[in-house]
């Protein structure tokens, strides 16, 4: 017993290193996701199927934030290992990377929505719906759209910033930052979205005009203060004189990063696949799906916190070159997230029954979004688990692994099965999301074999051949 809390259980000192990076991280995701379900629940209020107009849109929008997430992430690598080194012209390349990247994804990103917004909505709305409630789901989704499109531009640059903070270990802005913008965004939800303080009730609109106007203020705290406090991000010093990157590093970024866009792209097309899946059993269940998510995503910031604690701590052993103190880190780290969720995990399911009546819908509605909760709370641990593997493999640059491990599984194994049971079977819909979520079981025997093989132990701002 002592041998396993030896391995498995820091010590004190381990775990305020951990939590001063992850603590930041939860309390800004937390905020977010918080308001995300009061916005989630105005609009429910509005009607049913302005929630699932919103929720489909989110659903579409959702895949160019992955996008942009998976552009910062092969450079994030090099990032946090630079940072090991103290290498601030490595950080400067990095970002100017990130800057590149971010915005032509961006570019791209526009156009498809503009010129192809609606058919991508239609793709969730089945003939078994009503052509009224489709065509009112239709309009509410892509009135949201073309107003979210106003806020990519901020969105981009404020990743672009807060992803290089916390690669150098400042958590504490971002979170600040994003603090702020989640109360503006709160304020103008409930003045907007319902036409409280004498303004217009604009309904989905309003709603999206609060996202936007809460990203332009959180950019403009994240810009303003990194250039603002060059004594503690000496990396921003000259950024812009110049988009130089050293070929050689760019091409080792494009090495390690084209796989993990490639792989966020697949993952969130994956994602929205998975719901066009379930949505062929009505808007109930998409309106269902949408309650189920927003509340599971207010607890699962514990697992994205240490998962992104485990690419900042871990990177830059890695890139220290302390290789057993990276694995022992990573162990101890995983455990945590682990039996962190397995106590969520049981809160969750014994509140499940009240989250859906906190919303204005159908009975068949709320039992749906009950029983997805659930569902999703059993396999809150392995997703724990899956997501810090995933960020594992990603510190040590197995960024092809980490391709197969992750979209590659969703593509060629979950949608392939959601797809045949959710069109040929009449299995109730909390039966078959349950299967989609369980044969992930196959994904996690294999995380563990790779990390327990030490695949990953690689400093790559040193050995270029890696």
């Amino acid at each position: 017993m002592k041998q396993f809390f030896k391995k498995y259980i820091g010590d004190k000192k381990f775990y305020k290193m951990v939590l001063l990076i992850a603590v930041p991280i939860m309390v800004q995701n937390g905020i977010t996701n918080f308001v995300s379900l009061l916005d989630n629940i105005m609009v429910g209020q509005v009607g049913t199927n302005q929630m699932s107009g919103v929720a489909i849109a989110n659903q579409l929008i959702f895949v160019y934030n992955l996008c942009i997430f998976g552009g910062m992430s092969g450079a994030g690598i090099f990032g946090a290992q630079f940072f090991g080194q103290g290498n601030n012209d490595g950080l400067r390349y990095v970002f100017r990377f990130k800057l590149v990247t971010g915005f032509v994804i961006t570019a791209i990103g526009s156009v498809i929505f503009s010129m192809y917004g609606e058919p991508l909505i239609s793709l969730y709305l089945d003939e078994s719906n009503s052509a009224v409630a489709n065509a009112e789901t239709l309009q509410y989704a892509m009135e949201y759209l073309q107003i979210m499109l106003v806020g990519f531009l901020p969105f981009v640059v404020v990743q672009i910033y807060a992803s290089t903070l916390r690669e150098v270990s400042e958590a504490i802005l971002p979170m600040v930052a994003g603090i702020a913008a989640v109360l503006v965004n709160l304020v103008l939800n409930y003045t907007l979205i319902l036409g409280n303080f004498g303004a217009p009730a604009l309904g989905v609109a309003g709603a999206a005009i609060a996202t936007v106007t809460s990203r332009f203020v959180e950019c403009l705290i994240v810009v303003w203060w990194t250039h603002r406090h060059k004594e503690k991000n000496p990396y921003i010093v000259g950024v812009y004189k110049s988009l130089m990157i050293p070929g050689d590093l760019m091409k080792r970024i494009i090495k390690k990063g084209t796989p993990l866009l490639i792989n966020e792209a697949l993952w969130s097309l994956g994602m929205a696949m998975l719901l066009q899946c379930y949505s062929v059993r009505g808007l109930g269940v998409v309106a269902g799906m949408n309650i189920s998510n927003t509340i599971i995503n207010l607890f699962n910031i514990t697992f994205m916190a240490l998962g992104n604690s485990v690419a900042i701590v871990v990177g830059k052993l890695l890139g220290a070159g302390k290789m057993e103190e990276a694995r022992d880190t990573d162990r101890k780290l995983i455990a945590f997230s682990v039996a962190s969720c397995l106590v969520i995990a049981a809160i969750v399911i014994i509140l499940a029954p009240l989250f859906p009546e906190l919303y204005n819908t159908e009975a068949d509605v709320k039992e749906y979004a009950k029983n997805f909760i659930i569902i999703a709370a059993l396999f809150m641990p392995q997703h724990a688990f899956l997501h810090a593997a995933y960020f594992t493999l990603r510190s040590g640059g197995k960024t092809v692994i980490t391709f197969l491990f992750d979209s590659g599984f969703m593509w060629v194994v979950s949608i392939p099965f959601a797809f045949v049971i959710s069109r040929f079977t009449d299995w109730r819909i909390e039966v078959v999301y349950a299967l989609c979520q369980g044969i992930e079981v196959i994904k996690s025997v294999v995380g563990f074999i790779l990390l327990k093989k030490g695949i990953w132990l690689n400093n790559i701002v040193e050995n270029k051949e890696n």
